[in-house]
């Protein structure tokens, strides 16, 4: 059974730097794809950013410049370096990843570990 497993969040002060990580476990295929997403209290879950099997990234605006994602193919783990953490950016964060074959991908995602930005 695949898995994702999030960590590294927590209370963070502003202008912190938190490091997230996501382990994907239970996997017989491939990995492709993957994410971070983040959902704040009464908002719709938003592209935190996202990086391809190769390592082509995209940011969502609100954390260009700040935030760094990067994976680490042979141990099958996400993480995302949050730099310059600002009130706005507290929210739970997902991972997500694309697993399987080409003919049958799915999507798979963490439980999600909060951040909390506050002094």
């Amino acid at each position: 059974q695949v898995q994702l497993v999030e960590s590294g969040g927590g209370l963070v002060q502003p202008g912190g730097s938190p490091r997230l990580s996501c382990a994907v476990s239970g996997s017989m295929y491939r990995v492709h794809g993957m994410g971070w997403y983040r959902q704040a209290q009464g908002k719709q879950r938003e592209l935190v950013a996202t990086i391809s099997s190769r390592g082509l990234t995209n940011y969502g605006d609100s954390v260009k410049g700040r935030f760094t994602i990067d994976r680490d193919n042979a141990r099958n783990t996400l993480y995302l370096q949050m730099n310059s953490l600002k009130p706005e950016d507290t929210a739970v964060y997902y991972c997500n990843a694309e697993i399987g074959s080409i003919a049958n991908m799915k999507d798979y995602w963490g439980r999600g570990t909060q951040v909390t930005v506050s002094s």
